[in-house]
Formats: structure tokens, C-alpha cells, sequence
């Protein structure tokens, strides 16, 4: 809890930036990377080659043909080296799809099948996957330009430097095939897995505005129109905070997002409320609501303690049976519940630059919270003194640190497994084991 205080004492004399979504989208998607890195491997290219026919060109006007002569050796001897490199660089490629595709495959079938979109996200699959893709077009283009002439006096481009350039993209394809095969063998790994999910899950409060202690959310004005939502139906991903803002300041409205992060919407439900003036052009608000077939971290409260608790629940079912990672998800569960003990919750609200509220975002309050993070982990508790130790320990580090208002969701939920326990467990001790405190399950 203390490092999260810091976070909010250190952010609270600046207001949080609203950062379009954009970047997550792209996070989310495969193909940029590799696109972005071929168009910049020919970009470079380019300038390689004009850098070589330059170097040609000079010695050709000093007559140094005995120059000349060696750098036509050398580049038959390149020649053979990069035909090798782009011969090879394809059952690189090759390998790295064959090693994600089995990750991919294990880790949603012994976790959950929502953490594929960590391999998805993974900065250094995709950064190994483009500059594989980059050395291998780089190839290709080097090749062409390999002069067919002998002769110094006639030979018009030597890819002295390209070949150069080459050999420099396969030192860090290697390197990043070491890097990726170590962090795919990372991910493969629960512990791993459960630690991206909570620190995913953490930027999602860091990004929300910091409210102003003691100070309560002031009034939006009469609730004039809703504006329907009329694109596809699926999952509200995330909106454009800056855009939602600037429209509403320009229009002197304020928005309220009727929808959570994570709701799956229908065309013509309501998506956003109107309060103190008239309902602002729909060509304003175009492309300010995404929509998308799964949920996301960007903006979503709850999406990591709903894999959390997907990992738990699969870890109890009787065809895995393993309690030992149900306790390392409940041990990040409680953590981020930590974290936002003391942090006020319902909606977010998003101001403009003279301090007006513009946009209020719902977001889960603390009894959904500890709901979505204890209640399906709590009924496949019983039988499991394990799970049942470490969540009562759990808990009762929560109680510790939540204000008296919010202890009621946390002490029904102790005494529910009390209860639970009592009546599952068939003797006294068993009952006095499986209910006494762990924080490591059975330490």
C-alpha cells in the first residue's frame, strides 16, 4: 500500500494524461511491427546503396582501380554469405512460429485461454519476428544489387556497405533469438504469467485521474439525450478520453459513459448520456467508442482479476488439481485489492485544462472488486485447506488496510467460508486447520 500512496502523492499535482488508444490497439495487433520494420529495412537500403554507388563512383574519378578490384573480390565473396543468410533467415521464421504456436497452445490450455494476448502483446516476439522478417527482405534487395561486371573501369555499384549492413541485422537476429527463446521459456511459466497479468492490471489505476481528497464528484447538470451506440455489436474495449473531452468542452456538455469498460454492447443501446446541453454532432464522436471482439487491459478495472481468477478456478478444477498456483493467483489478487483499498472508486472523472469535469467514466466499486477477485475461488475452497488458509489470510491482510467502510464485503466473505468450511469438513481439527491464516497456503 505505501508504494501505491507514493504513486498518488506524487501524481496528485498534475492531471494524468489522456492517451488515445491507439498505441493499445496497436499493442494488440501482429502486424505492425513486422510491417513497420520491412519499410524501414528498405528505407535503409536505399541510402545504403546510394552510399555505395557513391564510394564507387569516387574511386572511380581518382582511378583507383586496384581498390576497385578488391572491393569486387570481396563482394563475390559477400554474395555467397548473403545467399546463405536469406536462405537461412526463412527457417528462422520458421522456428520462431513453431516455438509460439506450442506456447500459445500450452499456456491457454493449462491457464486460461485469455492469456494468449500476452504473447500477442510480447514487445520481444514481435521485435524478433520483424527484424527476422527485415534481415530476410534486406537479403533479397542486397542481392540485387550485386553487379554482374568484372570490370572495375565499368562496374557501376559494389554493396560494400549493404553487405556490411547485413551481416549486422544477422548478429541481432541471433541475439534477439536468444532473448525471445528465453522469454517465451518465461512465459510458459505460471508464475511469470501471473506476474504480467497484475503488473498489465496495475497500469489501468495509474492511468485513471487522481481525485482531489475530500472532494466530492460535483453535479453534471440535467441529463438532456442519450447518444446511441450504431456501430457493431461486441465489446466496449476502451474510448478516446482526449477526444470525449475536447468535444464535450467545445460544446459545453459533460459526457457520462453509460457502459463499463468491458461491456458488450448492441447497436442502438445507449452509450453515452448528455447532461446540461443539447447532444453534441455524431461526427464528433466518431471513432471515440472502440468496440472489439475480447476484452482489454487498457482501460478495463477488472479484466486482470478476471484472469486471475480464471487461472485459480482452472488450477481447482479436478482435471488440473493444482492448489499450489491457485495460491500465486490469490497472492496478486490480494495485492491489487491492496492497492486499491484506499482509492475512491464508482467513476472516474476526466476534466479539461480549466478544471471541469467533461467525462465521467463508471468504474467497479470495491464490493465488485472483492467480489470478482473472492466469490467462484472461495466456493472451490472447500476440500482445499490450502486455498482456504491463504485466502483467509488474505483477507485479513485486507481488513488491515481498508478503511471501516469497506469491510463489510471482506468480513461476509470470511465468514461465508467459514461457514463453508464448517460444514464440509468433518472433524473439529480438519476445520481448525483448513481455517487458520497461511499466507503461503500450507507454508
Amino acid at each position: 500500500m505505501s508504494d501505491w500512496m507514493v504513486t498518488q502523492s506524487s501524481a496528485a499535482g498534475r492531471r494524468p494524461r489522456a492517451l488515445s488508444p491507439l498505441r493499445e490497439h496497436l499493442r494488440d495487433t501482429f502486424w505492425f511491427a513486422p510491417t513497420a520494420a520491412m519499410v524501414g529495412v528498405f528505407v535503409v537500403w536505399v541510402g545504403a546503396e546510394a552510399l555505395d554507388t557513391a564510394i564507387v563512383d569516387a574511386l572511380q574519378r581518382d582511378r583507383d582501380y586496384e581498390t576497385l578490384g578488391e572491393l569486387l573480390r570481396f563482394a563475390a565473396d559477400a554474395k555467397t554469405v548473403v545467399s546463405a543468410v536469406g536462405s537461412a533467415m526463412m527457417t528462422f521464421i520458421g522456428v520462431v512460429f513453431s516455438i509460439s504456436l506450442v506456447a500459445v497452445q500450452m499456456a491457454s490450455g493449462q491457464f486460461t485461454p485469455r492469456v494468449v494476448r500476452l504473447f500477442v502483446r510480447s514487445r520481444i516476439t514481435k521485435a524478433t519476428f520483424a527484424v527476422f522478417l527485415a534481415t530476410f527482405v534486406l537479403t533479397l534487395l542486397v542481392l540485387t544489387s550485386f553487379d554482374t561486371v568484372d570490370d572495375p573501369r565499368a562496374v557501376t555499384t559494389v554493396p560494400l556497405v549493404q553487405s556490411v549492413l547485413t551481416l549486422c541485422m544477422v548478429g541481432l537476429s541471433l541475439l534477439l533469438f536468444v532473448l525471445y527463446v528465453n522469454a517465451t521459456l518465461r512465459l510458459m511459466r505460471i508464475s511469470h504469467v501471473i506476474a504480467r497479468i497484475a503488473s498489465e492490471s496495475f497500469r489501468v489505476p495509474a492511468s485513471m485521474p487522481v481525485p482531489v481528497g475530500g472532494q466530492e464528484a460535483p453535479a453534471h447538470g440535467t441529463e438532456t439525450a442519450w447518444v446511441p451506440h450504431d456501430g457493431r455489436a461486441g465489446v466496449l474495449r476502451d474510448v478516446h478520453i482526449a477526444r470525449l473531452v475536447r468535444v464535450a468542452r467545445k460544446h459545453g456538455v459533460v459526457l457520462r459513459l453509460i457502459p463499463r469498460i468491458g461491456d458488450f454492447v448492441v447497436p442502438g443501446m445507449p452509450v453515452l448520456a448528455v447532461h446540461g446541453g443539447p447532444v453534441p454532432p455524431r461526427r464528433a464522436l466518431r471513432y471515440a467508442i472502440s468496440v472489439g471482439v475480447e476484452r482489454t487491459y487498457h482501460q478495463d478495472l477488472g479484466f486482470g482479476l478476471r484472469q486471475l481468477a480464471d487461472i485459480a478456478l482452472r488450477a481447482l478444477s479436478p482435471a488440473i488439481n493444482d492448489p499450489t498456483t491457485a495460491v500465486q493467483a490469490l497472492d496478486r489478487v490480494v495485492q491489487f485489492l491492496a492497492a486499491l483499498s484506499r482509492r475512491p472508486l464508482d467513476a472516474a472523472l476526466h476534466r479539461d485544462r480549466a478544471g471541469a469535469v467533461r467525462l465521467v467514466q463508471p468504474v467497479p466499486d470495491w464490493t465488485e472488486l472483492v467480489d470478482l477477485g473472492f466469490t467462484e475461488v472461495r466456493g472451490c475452497a472447500v476440500g482445499s485447506p490450502q486455498i482456504s488458509r491463504r485466502m483467509l489470510a488474505g483477507l485479513d491482510d485486507l481488513l488491515l488496510l481498508a478503511p471501516p467502510e469497506r469491510r463489510e464485503p471482506l468480513l461476509r466473505h470470511r465468514e461465508l467460508l467459514r461457514q463453508a468450511v464448517d460444514l464440509a469438513a468433518p472433524t473439529s481439527s480438519d476445520r481448525d486447520f483448513a481455517l487458520r491464516p497461511d499466507r503461503q497456503g500450507i507454508g
